[in-house]
């Protein structure tokens, strides 16, 4: 089995060591994908892979897109979401939506990860869940509850997190909390970032 991958570094390093026995080709460009039409498969775990052109590969295709959906970026059948964030992607279980068929199930399996098919919306489940949390965290800073060593401690002693919301926010990137809770609140003012959060993610 052939895959491209298009990542960065530690990315790439992670995603080789998933399977000994797949023939991993590392890209630095979409437009080099042209160049492997015999690959069984595709991965783009960039930020911006949901912007990019899938349209002259038919084989599946793995992007890396919590924030927008495929409806909105109007992807052909065979790309499918799956959630790159640092943290997420190493997990053994992996939220994915679209157009699931046998091939992208037969990928999967090549490289150990189990799968949930979430709905085409943004954030998928865990995300969207994990950036509320981030963002009611940074609503109690702001008020001066407390700090965010204190809240972090607080949460991994009173919920049994493995992490508190801002090392998870360490983890994951501002950046990417902020695009998500952008987009939640669109539709669903409860994910309206917090202008502490807001002005961190501006900086």
């Amino acid at each position: 089995m052939k895959i491209i991958i298009l990542c960065n570094e530690d990315f790439s390093l992670y995603i080789k060591s998933l399977s000994t026995s797949i023939d991993w080709i590392t890209t630095t460009h979409i437009s080099e994908w042209r160049d492997f039409p015999d690959a069984d498969g595709y991965f783009n775990l960039n930020e911006n892979a949901c912007n990019e052109n899938y349209s002259h590969l038919n084989k599946p295709i793995f992007i890396n897109a919590v924030s927008n959906t495929l409806k909105e970026s109007n992807h052909p059948t065979n790309v499918v979401r799956m959630n790159g964030w640092n943290g997420f992607i190493q997990r053994n279980l992996w939220e994915v939506a679209g157009n699931i068929s046998q091939q992208h199930i037969d990928i999967l399996n090549a490289i150990n990860k189990s799968y949930a098919i979430t709905p085409d919306e943004p954030g998928f489940i865990a995300p969207r869940i994990l950036s509320m949390i981030i963002n009611e965290a940074y609503f109690a800073k702001e008020q001066n509850v407390s700090t965010e060593t204190e809240i972090d401690t607080a949460m991994k002693l009173g919920t049994n997190y493995p992490k508190g919301p801002f090392e998870w926010k360490e983890e994951i990137g501002i950046t990417n909390i902020f695009k998500l809770l952008e987009n939640l609140s669109k539709s669903d003012k409860r994910y309206q970032p917090s202008l502490l959060l807001t002005n961190e993610a501006s900086s």
